[in-house]
């Protein structure tokens, strides 16, 4: 079976926008995804058909809006195979994800004199919360340094565990070097411990199946919009004993079993972390996102995307000066690059008058750009809906940037 890449693209309608004379070449999917007709319908039909608010109303929206809702939740729970749709967690997006688990577990089982590990090649979103976590409790954040490939040290990961582990945090692909790290490895290492593990699934799950119950991860979370759905929502996965054990992370609306002024008794999970009015819609549009990259054959996917990163990798090697940082040989299919005598945010803006879009910057990984004695890079990240071809036009539209400020 051959993977039409023509087809898929005619099912993204952003992807034939003109940029000037040019046609645009999209090569910024690890910032965000595009999003295809069946997600942009599921939108619109949500906002004309069913639109209303969920859980406590009897009406016939109301009760259409809840049922979307909840089947939603299903979908997402299939897809990371979660033993129950129970133990999926609608938030915002990972960064939220995060906060929440930081927040509400690492309050309730994390003390003074605790360790936390994170890795170097951590996203902000997943370093911050856990360095304010630790200032406030008087816990102590450790560090697994990352090799000049690119690569986690595990050697020194496993002199960094200890009893005094209680959270380990990691990314399972990097946004930054497309890195695929050895999640379960890393997760077997820490329950050996007694730790518990949280995996920040933002780069993974739009391009490889995830399976929690293989993992035997604690928590793993995700954002919609990197998953060609909608922005501004995202996922968790949280075992449901632990979910269980975990305080509200907020209060408000539809959390609750009971409210008065001398307490409050709360819903048992999911319920309980989902304050107030959710981004109905967007979870909504994420369930269909789901189900379209689940209708297509996700090993023809990973087979173009593979192929993708190989001739990106080989194609920008002609350009001279160019450094490729993340030379792992398991990655996603993301380049990052710099190129002597032309600083990235410069690069981005040329190539954008060539109709081509990168990311160009610390890409919320400034320690990870420190360690390798750098402030910024230039990534191109790549989704199945791309092509050879667009690599090919990036090539040719570095190699005139080389000419112009060598």
């Amino acid at each position: 079976m051959s993977f039409d890449v023509s087809k898929i693209r005619q099912e993204f309608p952003i992807l034939s926008t003109r940029v000037g004379q040019k046609p645009l070449v999209y090569l910024d999917n690890a910032a965000t995804t595009q999003k295809p007709r069946a997600v942009i319908d599921a939108l619109e039909s949500y906002y004309t058909e069913t639109n209303a608010n969920i859980h406590r109303g009897v009406h016939f929206l109301a009760e259409k809006a809840t049922a979307a809702y909840e089947e939603a939740r299903g979908v997402v729970g299939k897809f990371l195979n979660a033993a129950r749709a129970e133990e999926i967690v609608f938030v915002r997006g990972t960064t939220e994800g995060i906060n929440l688990v930081a927040s509400s577990f690492g309050n309730k089982f994390i003390a003074e004199g605790d360790e936390v590990i994170i890795s170097a090649m951590e996203h902000h979103a997943n370093i911050v919360p856990w360095q304010l976590l630790c200032e406030e409790k008087g816990a102590h954040l450790k560090v697994i340094p990352a090799d000049e490939n690119g690569e986690l040290e595990m050697d020194a990961f496993d002199q960094l565990l200890s009893d005094k582990t209680k959270m380990v945090s990691v990314v399972h692909a990097s946004n930054a070097l497309g890195t695929i790290n050895p999640i379960k490895s890393i997760i077997d290492k820490s329950h050996a411990v007694g730790a518990r593990v949280l995996i920040d699934g933002a780069q993974a799950v739009g391009h490889f199946p995830v399976d929690v119950q293989k993992l035997n991860c604690d928590f793993f979370v995700f954002s919609g919009h990197k998953l060609f759905g909608s922005t501004g929502v995202g996922a968790i996965y949280g075992r449901f004993d632990l979910l269980e054990s975990m305080p509200p992370y907020q209060g408000g609306g539809d959390m609750i079993n009971e409210v008065t002024f001398e307490k409050t008794t709360y819903k048992e999970p999911p319920g309980r972390f989902e304050a107030g009015t959710p981004n109905i819609a967007g979870v909504i549009g994420m369930a269909r996102a789901i189900e379209y990259l689940e209708n297509l054959d996700r090993a023809l996917l990973l087979q173009h995307e593979e192929d993708l990163l190989h001739h990106a990798t080989a194609r920008l090697n002609e350009v001279e000066g160019i450094k490729i940082y993340g030379t792992s040989k398991n990655k996603v299919s993301l380049v990052a690059f710099t190129l002597e005598g032309s600083h990235p945010h410069d690069m981005a803006t040329v190539l954008d008058a060539d109709g081509i879009a990168i990311r160009a910057g610390h890409h919320c990984t400034q320690p990870l750009h420190s360690r390798y004695g750098i402030t910024a890079t230039a990534r191109a990240s790549f989704a199945f809906y791309n092509t050879r071809e667009e690599i090919d036009i990036l090539t040719e539209s570095l190699k005139k940037i080389q000419l112009l400020f060598a």
